[in-house]
């Protein structure tokens, strides 16, 4: 018998849910590499939403088709992608006998929340990770408009449960999958110097964490949830005033203090522990489908293989909602059809193939069975019976946990390095400056700022500092910068290293725990630098020490070297975006997303 039977059993007739969440803490960059730039939106939507299932771009809908405009959140994009083909090629109607299209977009739940409530996107049917996201956009629109953005009841559609992604070897020191492992196991880990020695494993050091941000992913907002629930000792109904109790924010200040990574995405996460290995992160939020597509599809990859643990006294399991939009651009045929498409997806034959996909079914009817095993990373014994269903925050407690987030999070020292050659005249520059303006007016107060701005040769803007005190006057004199001369890139890259490197060892000498990251925007060859490519990659820090400086770069415009950006930004762990005046903005408010 596993011990979560025997805590069943031990605890028959009473209903015990105390939260076991994940350590997690803010570090300014996400270290994801993609094997190409990134797409610039918060969304960052760089899954399949344009293809099918097969890969090949989806197909233009039928001439009368009422088009549905689904944007769905991307831990079950596999899924979605293979059922929406199947849909649109079944011939399925309305009453009325109109064909019936769904277009898909993949996003992340916070990101697209902003979108909608933007007016950026304007979705027939939204589907995040969970119904706290649709809450705290009913609550906005409600106050705008006197009504809510979706009025019915949204329906579940599969359970992509949230938890730890953790190397094996690591999980079974731990005494996975039969012994229980929860928050508190994980912050008493994080917080012992003595680090993996605790469970024989000295060789392995501290324990090395990473997290998503619960402005924008779902797995990053329920798992705070999660540690705010477990310091309060309750499974839900949580206010304000007690998501910002002192025992909460002293607990986010002991995890944050402890975490090394953090990202927009569970998947990057993932996709940076497969890179990196066991030696730069130990673990990191996922979803349970995340983990067993990543040791599928990853296996050559991985050093070891990933499991999926459930955190032991209970979790957000992530009913996936279906909902369709109340709102003026949605029509009576839309809605219609977004009801039989949704009805399709609850059919059983889409739950199976769910299955298939690494989610579990909401229909009780289909069995688990591969790849929910545990030779492929989880657990399938495990259900709401052992590991309870956490109650999902209402939009002022999600707004409450948010707050203390911020709160209590690792404060950054940042570099931008933006290029002012004589190539980004015109709209590139003027959007460009505003851009880097607003991204500077966006950081922490106790952040610290340096701007240098680069040409023929690299300078560096007096007014730097703590973003509090220095941000208003440092974003005029960054509106005030204008396009001549060449592009001394390399020279920049390395003068930015040396600088960040110096106010980093002053910092380590008085005891300041921070973290550190460079930003370059670049739109061309270098044609000015005294030194060569090589110096410049000589100067960059190796990426091997998980508190490293990252460095992200933004290819600006068609003419910038895309790939010299990319590889600079994988040298460090950081991450690479493209961006254009259109863009720009948007490519900024990513970044400051991973900080």
């Amino acid at each position: 018998m596993s011990m979560y039977q025997e805590g069943q059993n031990r605890w028959l007739g009473v209903v015990i849910v105390v939260v076991a969440a994940l350590v997690f803490g803010v570090i300014i960059c996400v270290s994801v590499v993609f094997s190409g730039a990134l797409c610039p939106t918060i969304n960052i939507n760089c899954g399949s939403g344009g293809a099918t299932a097969s890969g090949t771009p989806t197909p233009a809908a039928p001439a009368g088709a009422v088009e549905v405009s689904f944007y769905t959140s991307n831990t079950k994009e596999d899924w979605v992608n293979a059922a929406t083909e199947k849909f649109n090629a079944s011939g399925a109607k309305t009453a009325a006998g109109k064909p019936i299209f769904v277009r898909v977009t993949h996003v992340t739940s916070g990101g697209s929340q902003s979108d909608i409530l933007s007016g950026k996107i304007k979705p027939t049917v939204w589907s995040p990770g969970d119904q706290s996201w649709v809450d705290g956009a009913n609550q906005v629109w409600q106050d705008r408009t006197g009504q809510p953005l979706v009025s019915e009841a949204c329906r579940p559609t599969v359970y992509a449960p949230i938890g730890f992604a953790m190397w094996r070897p690591f999980a079974e020191a731990l005494g996975w999958p039969d012994q229980p492992i929860t928050w508190q196991t994980l912050v008493d880990l994080a917080a012992d110097p003595q680090g993996w020695a605790k469970y024989g494993h000295p060789e392995w050091g501290e324990f090395k964490f990473g997290h998503t941000h619960p402005d924008y992913s779902n797995a990053g907002l329920l798992i705070m949830t999660a540690l705010v629930n477990d310091t309060l000792g309750q499974t839900g109904g949580l206010t304000p005033a007690n998501v910002k109790s002192q025992a909460v924010i002293d607990a986010f200040t002991k995890v944050e203090q402890h975490t090394y990574h953090y990202g927009v995405q569970t998947r990057d996460l993932i996709a940076l522990m497969a890179r990196r290995g066991p030696s730069y992160l130990h673990a990191s939020t996922a979803s349970e489908a995340e983990v067993l597509k990543a040791n599928a599809e990853r296996a050559s990859e991985l050093r070891f293989p990933l499991v999926f643990i459930f955190p032991a006294k209970g979790t957000f399991w992530t009913e996936q909602p279906y909902c369709v939009v109340d709102a003026d651009w949605v029509t009576d045929e839309q809605r219609e059809a977004a009801r039989i498409y949704r009805d399709f997806l609850l059919a059983r034959e889409q739950q199976e193939l769910a299955v298939d996909k690494y989610l579990r079914p909401v229909d009780p009817g289909v069995p688990l069975r591969a790849p929910l095993a545990l030779e492929a990373g989880t657990d399938p014994r495990v259900t709401p019976a052992q590991v309870p269903a956490l109650e999902s925050p209402s939009g002022d407690a999600a707004a409450a946990v948010k707050d203390v987030f911020h709160q209590t999070k690792k404060k950054a020292t940042i570099i931008l390095v933006v290029d002012t050659s004589g190539s980004m005249q015109g709209e590139k520059i003027t959007n460009a400056v505003e851009a880097t303006a607003n991204f500077i007016q966006r950081l922490e107060k106790d952040d610290q700022i340096i701007v240098m701005p680069f040409s023929d040769g690299v300078n560096e803007i007096e007014l730097s500092g703590r973003a509090g005190d220095v941000a208003e006057r440092l974003g005029e004199r960054v509106r005030g910068l204008f396009a001549e001369g060449g592009t001394a890139l390399f020279d920049a890259v390395c003068a930015a290293a040396d600088r960040i490197n110096t106010v980093r060892a002053a910092d380590q000498a008085a005891g300041q725990n921070r973290l550190y990251g460079i930003v370059v925007l670049s739109d061309g060859q270098d044609t000015a630098s005294s030194g060569t490519e090589s110096d410049m990659f000589n100067c960059l820090p190796s990426g091997e020490d998980v508190q490293g400086i990252k460095v992200f770069t933004i290819a600006y415009g068609d003419d910038a070297d895309k790939d010299l950006l990319l590889r600079v930004a994988n040298r460090t762990n950081g991450k690479t975006f493209t961006g254009d005046p259109a863009t720009i903005e948007r490519v900024y408010t990513a970044i400051s997303a991973e900080q």
